[in-house]
């Protein structure tokens, strides 16, 4: 306990920056927090929501978010519902607290933070699991989920990114303790198949069959939270073929325990969906995209800007909202941080490559944990710039579902260029996570203090 006793001073630090972005952020003032809340309050009157049309309104949301002051008491927001598509289990979970503190939204927003708690200890824990005895690099791991300034902020929303994103974290911890677990069994393994050729999954230690159930438990409530976890599933399937590859048989009944969990949650709410908006629309989102008449579209901006003007919106933005850019992204950071923004990204990125080249050549690394991750970042990145071919959504924080992945390679990467001193200097290690907690920290403090004032 006494070993990770620091991770509990970065929840403590965490909660109280956290609890200052839940506190001093105005009203609303987070991409969509009205619509999450009205699906909330829908649930609390007794009503399963369902979209229709005009529950967006993108002239009624251009005047209350740019109004003075933005979103006047005396307007109501109840019109703004285009949430409600999105699947329920996040908001069932806030609905009890809804209607004890009688609709609090600060109330809502600390259990989102607590909720993104978890996605800091599992953070934390994933990098202990690749890098067993590296405290340091676990520490800078959890240093970065905890204290990013746009991620911190959405984590003291009221929005379903937390809940996601702790299912997101949880899965990933599974899937890579069990690489761990197989890579260390596998000499056992062959010796057992030696002795008994036909042996199967059930033959091997509990762990793979606890790990599996478990992975379809939480696929399956990942189904039910957010469209953002379903690209994991894609990453579990491929994990468990790695491992069953040639063992047909024993992938059949591995594949069986992920997936009879996942979709008998998930068919909850795909077949409710079936009934109400018709059709195969599982997901409701043939529904949403009929309702969401008058969003920006790509097509449009590439028309009147052309192509590469929109290409450079869409990467500076989404550098730039990665990071920190408030409000309904209408207030950036300070203009000076960015270039050193970017400086800190080109340090960790290259150094991430130069240290994975120099990790493959004088070991052998996991390279299917290696995978999972790497796969994990491309899969969420390809959605984001899927979606904007369509939608006109260069926000940063639709990375944030691959963002244990980047922190571990921020951690790698950044570590990399400690590596000719800390041999000599062992103490310099956990300079690395002193200081990126308080250059990051830094950053936070001047957003609660000086920019979220201005919403």
């Amino acid at each position: 306990m006494r070993k990770h006793g620091l991770l509990l001073i970065i929840l403590l630090v965490y909660f109280v920056v956290g609890g200052l972005y839940a506190t001093r952020t105005p009203a609303w003032q987070t991409p969509d927090e009205p619509a999450h809340y009205n699906v909330v309050r829908q649930l609390a009157n007794g009503r399963l929501p369902i979209i229709e049309p005009g529950d967006y309104d993108q002239v009624f949301i251009g005047q209350v978010v740019f109004s003075q002051p933005a979103f006047p008491p005396e307007i109501s927001l109840v019109p703004m519902s285009y949430e409600d598509w999105q699947p329920p289990l996040y908001y069932l979970l806030q609905t009890p607290l809804f209607l004890a503190t009688s609709g609090s939204l600060t109330a809502m927003r600390l259990l989102s933070l607590v909720l993104g708690a978890g996605v800091v200890v599992l953070a934390y824990v994933l990098a202990w699991e690749l890098f067993p005895g590296q405290i340091w690099l676990a520490l800078t791991t959890a240093v970065f989920t905890a204290f990013l300034p746009q991620h911190l902020a959405i984590m003291a929303s009221a929005n379903n990114d937390a809940l996601a994103e702790l299912i997101i974290a949880a899965v990933l911890v599974v899937l890579v303790r069990w690489i761990q677990f197989e890579e260390k069994s596998k000499i056992a393994e062959k010796r057992l198949k030696a002795v008994s050729p036909q042996s199967s999954i059930f033959n091997l230690q509990s762990f793979t069959t606890r790990g599996l159930i478990l992975l379809g438990i939480l696929l399956g409530c990942g189904f039910i939270t957010k469209g953002t976890v379903y690209p994991l599933a894609l990453v579990v399937a491929l994990t468990v073929l790695w491992r069953f590859w040639g063992q047909w048989r024993d992938f059949v009944v591995a594949g069986l325990m992920v997936a009879l969990p996942a979709f008998a949650l998930g068919l909850l709410w795909w077949g409710r969906n079936m009934m109400v908006y018709g059709g195969l629309d599982v997901l409701g989102k043939a529904a949403h995209d009929r309702v969401v008449v008058g969003q920006p579209r790509t097509a449009e901006w590439i028309a009147s800007m052309e192509l590469p003007a929109v290409l450079q919106a869409f990467v500076r933005t989404t550098f730039n909202s990665f990071w920190g850019q408030f409000g309904w992204m209408t207030h950036p950071m300070d203009g000076r941080f960015y270039p050193v923004l970017w400086l800190l990204t080109l340090l960790w990125v290259v150094g991430l490559m130069i240290a994975l080249f120099v990790w493959w050549n004088q070991t052998q690394p996991p390279l299917a944990a290696i995978l999972v991750l790497f796969g994990t970042f491309l899969l969420t990145l390809a959605v984001h710039v899927v979606y904007n071919f369509t939608f006109v959504q260069h926000q940063g924080r639709y990375l944030f579902p691959a963002l244990l992945p980047i922190s571990v390679g921020v951690a790698v990467g950044l570590g990399f260029w400690l590596r000719p001193f800390y041999r000599r200097w062992l103490w310099l290690k956990y300079s690395l996570p002193v200081g990126l907690g308080l250059f990051m920290l830094m950053l936070n403090i001047w957003v609660v203090l000086r920019l979220l004032p201005q919403l």
